[in-house]
């Protein structure tokens, strides 16, 4: 190998990532032959991977992908089917990268050094396997990933040809993100199966119906700060998330917030009657006895995807290690305790607190600790006798955190419409800084500025529940400021229907969901298509934002991007009732967007069980592959309510025949059928 530490020019390798060396180089056969090298930057603690295909593969590209926290830089060896993503770069031509970002922790501007500095070294070691040639790299990443992708090519020149960051959030995207929806958790927790069936197709009612008035309001404030409503159907996703991550750092940024949120007027818990005041539990009470098996860190099992990165942050985990506490009085059954600790009020763990876990009987078990730094060790000074606090004030209050974030006027419409008065006002009192540019900048090396670098396609999801749809728009405003109004010259955006904020490539709820990892590979290949050839990719999706949702027309050659749609009836509605063993009429009309390939095939899954085990028979419209319509006709055996449901696929022509860059859509039926 050569020696990569005098490149020249712009290519030169800077202190302190002047020394790389490799000390894997292998060929392997799996997924697909390629040559597998690993090494590190000596003296840093920046590691990385790249995998090569055949030279007579090679096209004389790289993709560069960021996970969202500083992952082991061998991740992406765990990619199966559509998120294998070693096959997918050799499929297109192209060798991939990987790195653990410089480790964890470390400052953002140095994760972002590392990334510009692995890129750099990856032209250099592609020159040396393939000879002299022109390397065109693209990098991308989804979540806390797409923060940083957008950071380095924000923040260089050259280095990159282009990027797709996916699925992305805004600079007060963490915490409020989540905070919002963890309020509306809490206070309509009895209310979501009324809401779930409003929201599900051929239900002929509002979501709203029936509720009360803070239930209303709560359920509003979300939906207009862009939590889509179609998610609450899926509660475990629609959960807390990241949250317990987050906790510990508000308090650290902000140490008043806490106490203020229940003593100062205009927050939540300053109201004695009110809800958060009702939910608020401070028990104190006694251990009666340890159970203390040897505490251990448990085993990092989390994944580099978007949806479970920062798992990478747990420190412990009580239920794994076996330790328990048995106790004189536990709170009343219907308490909610989530995000609540056990603080340790005598003995020598005084002052030192464990997350809750779950309360068995007496039995308290803790929860996962994110925070590395407190330590475990005071666990073996707990005793018997020693006197404890279940407290779950500060969750309940970084519940309604998003009220006191309010960013500048203009900046941000969509809170400045659910938060300020007429008069511009805030409704509510401020905190003294925004904790979410901070958390953004130190986690990606910078905060967005628009001003982009190279070709660049943004993939978003339309449900969302993380990085709310809406925040992929504030970007592309961004971007048309800084840029221009030629700024689709080099830019795109493609909102991807039915899909979720995850990227394993399976969708978690197949009767609801689609992956939009089709759309992630076709904007790879498109974004090098366009930086190397000049073709320029399908059309950005077309959309309007009202009452913070993202709305797009139903009609592919309206909606544009590269998503199909499949406008489904059931005996011509989105409604049909029938008696049992009665056929029901199932007709769709499907289009694939212009330029964004053809209709390939659809399936059927007639009773909602996710299955799609139907495969229907797509009749072409005209010339062409971009229309079909499907036909069938079921009967149902037993009474009951079910979603009939078709899923179509959509692929680029003259692609490479290969499991890659099919692009999924779905439609759902209500079919109530009676005895």
């Amino acid at each position: 190998m050569a020696d990569w530490s005098t490149l020249p020019g712009s290519a030169r390798l800077e202190a302190p990532f002047d020394r790389p060396a490799i000390d894997r180089d292998e060929l392997r056969d799996a997924p697909l032959p390629h040559r597998y090298l690993h090494g590190a930057f000596e003296g840093t603690g920046a590691r990385f991977s790249f995998y090569f295909p055949p030279k007579e593969s090679y096209e004389g590209r790289f993709y560069h992908y960021l996970s969202p926290m500083p992952f082991p830089e061998t991740a992406l060896q765990e990619g199966k089917g559509a998120g294998d993503l070693i096959s997918f770069a050799i499929h297109s031509g192209a060798f991939i990268v990987e790195s653990n970002q410089g480790g964890f922790p470390i400052p953002g501007d140095v994760l972002l050094a590392t990334n510009i500095a692995v890129a750099k070294l990856a032209k250099a070691v592609a020159q040396d396997i393939y000879g002299a040639h022109r390397t065109h790299g693209y990098v991308f990443g989804g979540s806390g990933g797409g923060f940083k992708t957008m950071s380095c090519v924000e923040n260089s020149e050259g280095v990159w040809a282009g990027s797709v960051p996916f699925v992305i959030g805004t600079p007060i995207s963490i915490p409020c993100n989540f905070t919002v929806r963890a309020h509306a958790l809490r206070i309509l927790k009895d209310r979501f199966p009324q809401i779930v069936d409003a929201v599900d197709p051929g239900s002929g009612k509002d979501m709203y119906d029936g509720l009360a008035v803070e239930e209303r309001d709560a359920l509003g404030e979300a939906t207009r700060l862009g939590f889509p409503p179609e998610v609450w159907s899926m509660r475990d996703l629609a959960g807390y998330g990241a949250l317990p991550v987050l906790a510990p750092s508000v308090g650290q940024m902000d140490p008043t917030y806490y106490a203020d949120f229940w003593t100062k007027p205009g927050y939540l818990g300053s109201d004695p009657n009110g809800s958060a005041a009702r939910a608020r539990v401070q028990l104190r009470t006694r251990i009666t006895e340890v159970i203390r098996p040897k505490p251990k860190a448990s085993a990092n099992a989390a994944s580099s995807g978007v949806d479970e990165a920062w798992k990478s942050l747990e420190a412990f985990d009580g239920a794994k290690t076996g330790f328990g506490l048995r106790l004189a009085a536990v709170p009343k059954p219907d308490a909610d305790l989530v995000g609540s600790y056990i603080l340790f009020a005598t003995g020598a763990a005084t002052g030192k607190r464990l997350p809750y876990g779950s309360i068995a009987g007496d039995l308290y078990t803790p929860g996962t600790s994110f925070d590395k730094g407190e330590g475990m060790s005071f666990l073996d000074g707990i005793q018997a006798g020693d006197e404890v606090v279940i407290d779950n004030s500060d969750f309940l209050a970084l519940q309604t955190f998003h009220r006191h974030q309010l960013p500048p006027f203009g900046e941000y419409p969509v809170y400045d419409a659910l938060f300020r008065e007429a008069d511009g006002t805030p409704k509510y009192p401020q905190r003294p800084m925004l904790v979410g540019p901070i958390v953004c900048a130190g986690g990606a090396g910078s905060l967005q500025s628009g001003k982009h670098d190279g070709k660049m396609i943004v993939v978003a999801a339309r449900m969302d529940e993380s990085a709310l749809p809406w925040n992929a728009d504030w970007y592309r405003q961004l971007v048309a400021k800084v840029h221009g109004p030629d700024y689709e010259d080099s830019f795109r955006l493609w909102y991807h229907d039915h899909a979720v904020h995850g990227d394993d490539g399976k969708p978690v709820e197949p009767r609801r969901l689609v992956t939009y990892m089709g759309a992630l590979q076709q904007a790879l290949r498109d974004v090098a298509a366009w930086a190397e050839r000049g073709v320029e990719p399908p059309a950005s999706t077309r959309y309007e934002i009202v009452g913070g949702q993202v709305a797009c027309p139903r009609e592919a050659y309206l909606r544009k991007g590269v998503q199909p749609t499949v406008l489904l009836t059931a005996n011509g509605g989105e409604r049909a009732e029938v008696a049992v063993g009665e056929p029901v009429r199932l007709r769709a009309e499907l289009e694939a967007p212009p330029h964004a390939g053809g209709l390939v095939d659809a399936a059927w899954d007639f009773e909602g069980e996710g299955a799609y085990a139907d495969a229907a028979t797509l009749v072409l419209s005209g010339a062409g592959d971009a229309r079909a319509t499907v036909e069938a006709t079921h009967a149902f055996a037993k009474p009951g309510t079910y979603f009939a449901a078709l899923r179509a696929t959509a692929k680029r022509h003259g692609t490479a025949p290969d499991p890659f860059c099919r692009v999924d859509e779905l439609a759902r039926v209500r079919v109530v059928v009676k005895a």
